[in-house]
């Protein structure tokens, strides 16, 4: 898959330990499949983005684990229960992929993909009140 990466994402995902590259490249190319309009970037100094009309999920390599913060406002449903953290947070929640552990791709890119369509139609935060 070709799309545009930002040089400070990469430069995140290759000082990793080899596992963790692997997770965060495959998320990375998650992301952009759900929608070739994504772009990438680096926010809160060093973690890695991904945006659309809002943010999408954002990476963080952890010592036994990478989250996957998606910014979906608990709103997303999540009927294979990828879900491992956050799950009473209003804005974010976690998937948190180990050594040795499997993305789970079909139902985070079917996550990824209904917070794109989200944040198209003015975010979660808008969704949330109108719904």
């Amino acid at each position: 898959m070709t799309y545009e990466r930002d040089p400070r994402v990469d430069a995140y995902i290759d000082a990793l330990p080899e596992w963790q590259r692997v997770i965060c490249r495959r998320v990375r190319d998650l992301v952009h499949e759900a929608d070739p309009q994504v772009t990438e970037t680096i926010k809160r100094t060093v973690r890695p983005y991904f945006v659309l009309d809002g943010n999408i999920c954002a990476l963080l390599a952890a010592k036994t684990h990478v989250n996957v913060f998606l910014y979906d406002g608990a709103i997303v449903p999540d009927p294979d229960g990828i879900i491992t953290a956050g799950h009473g947070n209003s804005t974010a929640r976690t998937v948190a992929v180990r050594e040795g552990g499997e993305v789970p791709a079909g139902p985070l890119l079917a996550m990824f993909r209904q917070i794109i369509a989200n944040n198209r139609a003015g975010g979660w935060r808008r969704l949330k009140r109108s719904g």
